[in-house]
């Protein structure tokens, strides 16, 4: 089956910043996970994605139809695809049950019983207005409109933010049903690091308009570790050759240093005696970004 999202060589540029991400995809089946620093470029990519910006080069797939400000094949893809921004995208007028009528208006595939299911789990009062709910309420009415008219893909970015983690838990049992159905996918960006261990696939990290990594999760959580090291410990690794000039990635804390190991399993081969943590995807990004190199 074809990606449900395909981005290639895709530049956009402002004043100060410019955003170059060679390649990006999605596949059926799959929850990709985007993250990075503030401003690195997470919420550009994705509204460029969208065709909510007009990008300065590259080509963006979505569903097979190329994708592009103003062209005819927009409305029709976005039909098939759920959208969550960082900030809800109702009118501050709106109340819960008017979301359920623009719904109606706007999509063949509405389906106006897992709108209210959505709500009534969501505790949505359907009287009460946009603006006079809160920033996590304003997310699960954009989640609970987004997944009522059965997309194929869901675009989120922060959609658990603003959650306390029994709601953040909440939305991941239902983004985990989502992805029950074939052919579904996902692309999530999020600064909520411990979200994506639970749901993602992949994970791509973007730092200044640039994509610094694309792993698959387990590379990082089951393969990756933390080596808790000496001085005398580093000196011997890099007395060893083990690591590639400049690919070692770590952080000193004084008397000990963190370092980024890609191979636990080789690397507790080749030195038994240094301690081993498994690496979460807060740490493997954390040392990507800001770790030393040598």
């Amino acid at each position: 089956m074809e990606e449900l999202l395909k981005i290639g060589s895709l530049e956009k540029r402002y004043d100060g910043f410019s955003l170059s991400i060679a390649a990006l995809s999605v596949a059926p089946g799959t929850v990709v996970g985007l993250v990075g620093s503030n401003g690195a470029g997470k919420t550009t990519t994705l509204k460029a994605a969208l065709g909510l910006i007009a990008p300065d080069g590259g080509t963006i797939e979505m569903l097979g139809q190329r994708i592009a400000v103003g062209s005819s094949t927009i409305d029709k893809v976005k039909a098939q695809v759920g959208i969550v921004l960082d900030t809800c995208a109702f009118p501050s007028t709106f109340r819960v049950k008017d979301a359920a009528t623009l719904g109606k208006a706007a999509y063949a595939t509405w389906d106006q019983q897992l709108f209210c299911q959505l709500r009534d789990q969501f505790e949505l009062p359907e009287k009460k207005t946009v603006a006079k709910l809160s920033r996590g309420m304003g997310m699960k009415l954009s989640l609970a409109f987004a997944l009522a008219h059965h997309p194929q893909l869901l675009v989120l970015d922060e959609a658990t933010a603003g959650l306390d983690p029994i709601a953040r838990e909440e939305v991941l049992d239902i983004l985990r049903r989502f992805m029950e159905y074939d052919g579904h996918g996902i692309l999530m960006s999020t600064h909520i690091t411990s979200d994506l261990e639970k749901i993602a696939d992949e994970v791509v990290c973007i730092d200044n308009g640039r994509i610094v990594f694309d792993l698959e999760k387990e590379a990082i959580s089951d393969q990756a570790a933390i080596a808790r090291c000496r001085q005398q410990d580093m000196e011997a690794i890099v007395a060893s050759g083990t690591f590639d000039e400049g690919s070692m990635r770590f952080i000193s804390h004084g008397f000990s240093t963190d370092l980024l190991v890609p191979d636990r399993f080789a690397f507790a081969r080749q030195f038994p005696d240094i301690a081993l943590d498994r690496a979460t995807i807060e740490d493997y990004m954390t040392l990507s970004l800001k770790g030393e190199t040598r």
